[in-house]
């Protein structure tokens, strides 16, 4: 990874997105191959990890009945900040996460999205370079969501590296890489430009007032790769212009309320048909680590 960039790890759970990030962090040991994080070697040198890496977990894991304030304290204690250092950072970080006017109330009087606001401020307290989330924003409301994301943006522009684990493809859309995981195996790794071209052919959108009945009907027709219902539309996978022909007289033969139209493969479209082809895929990029 290049500091400042994002890679986020996308998967269902059970993919194995925490065991990465715990493995990165040192939390727990790789059971094959190595793992660098700043160039440290995460199961020889995980001390000299530890100083450059800041951690956001899943779940909410501060100390609830100290303050905001005090628990930024208790984690400058913690990580060795030098005294001096600590009154000025602690207010840069407390404007940073929008949590100064909060700064005397206790953890667990915060909402959901302050709380991991302050979890991120904490794990900032030392300047690490390479920072791991995992689910951050799992169950966070869509305001917080975003205003998290707006201070995730600045400590990209300001060089931090991080890994980011989501079960959100809107969310895998804002990071300079994703790996795709699924079984405790990684599907692909690239730009999101990089996995999209990793799908053949082109992708066709079908609205439908009933997408589950047309999904069966066209699920056995040889000239479609795939079929994946998305709300109220079908995103059908045809390897050319021929099966796209195919695909649209036989809707118009069937009375399909409406015309097949194509469309920008998304994320989700290729990680659907990565689970299904995973033994052919290749990787896009070499996904060397930081």
């Amino acid at each position: 990874m290049q500091p400042g960039e994002i890679c986020g790890l996308v998967g269902p759970d059970g993919a194995g997105k925490t065991t990465t990030i715990r493995m990165l962090g040192g939390v727990i040991s790789p059971t094959a191959g190595e793992a660098r994080v700043a160039g440290f070697d995460v199961v020889r040198q995980p001390e000299a990890v530890k100083a450059r890496l800041g951690y956001v977990a899943q779940h909410f894991s501060l100390y609830e009945d100290l303050t905001v304030a005090e628990n930024l304290r208790f984690f400058a204690d913690l990580y060795g900040v030098p005294r001096q250092l600590r009154a000025e950072r602690e207010e840069r970080l407390l404007r940073f996460s929008r949590l100064t006017p909060f700064r005397d109330r206790l953890a667990q009087h915060l909402s959901g999205g302050m709380r991991q606001k302050l979890a991120l401020a904490t794990a900032l307290v030392h300047d690490p370079v390479v920072l791991l989330l995992d689910e951050p924003t799992t169950g966070v409301d869509p305001v917080s969501r975003r205003e998290f994301w707006q201070i995730l943006n600045s400590l990209r522009a300001r060089g931090v590296a991080m890994v980011y684990s989501t079960p959100y493809m809107d969310e895998a859309e804002r990071c300079d890489r994703v790996a795709f995981l699924a079984s405790g195996r990684l599907l692909a790794l690239g730009t999101t430009d990089e996995l999209r071209a990793l799908l053949p052919g082109y992708v066709l959108a079908v609205e439908s007032d009933e997408p589950r009945r047309w999904q069966r009907h066209l699920a056995g027709l040889d000239c479609v790769e795939d079929v994946q219902a998305f709300g109220d539309k079908l995103h059908v996978l045809v390897a050319g212009v021929a099966e796209e022909a195919a695909v649209a007289r036989v809707l118009a033969g069937a009375g399909a309320p409406s015309a097949p139209e194509r469309v920008a493969p998304s994320l989700e479209d290729v990680f659907m048909y990565l689970r299904r082809h995973e033994q052919a895929v290749r990787r896009p990029s070499d996904g060397s680590q930081r």
